[in-house]
């Protein structure tokens, strides 16, 4: 895969938006992600989808409805603030 690009499920795992990669894969598998690119946006279900740096994704975890744009891929699951440095959250929830 190219350095612009990440699988998904690298990606939300990275972000620290799931504990571990395969938990990951069974939420993107589920159909719970969408992705916006270019204005389109689709359901998800393969958890190996490239995603890049702007595109913007729409999840709901623990009840909680989560927009963010990519802004980074990163390079590892590091410490939240690292973690926090992968994406821009888009709608602000209280």
């Amino acid at each position: 895969m190219s350095d612009e690009a990440c699988r998904l499920d690298v990606w939300l795992h990275r972000a620290r938006f799931m504990r571990t990669r395969a938990l990951a894969a069974a939420f993107v598998e589920a159909g719970r992600v969408r992705v916006t690119r270019g204005g389109a946006q689709q359901r998800v279900d393969r958890p190996g989808r490239p995603v890049r740096v702007g595109d913007e994704l729409l999840f709901a975890i623990g009840g909680r409805v989560t927009s963010v744009r990519i802004a980074a891929l990163g390079e590892r699951r590091g410490p939240p603030d690292e973690a926090r440095a992968l994406y821009s959250t888009l709608s602000p929830e209280g």
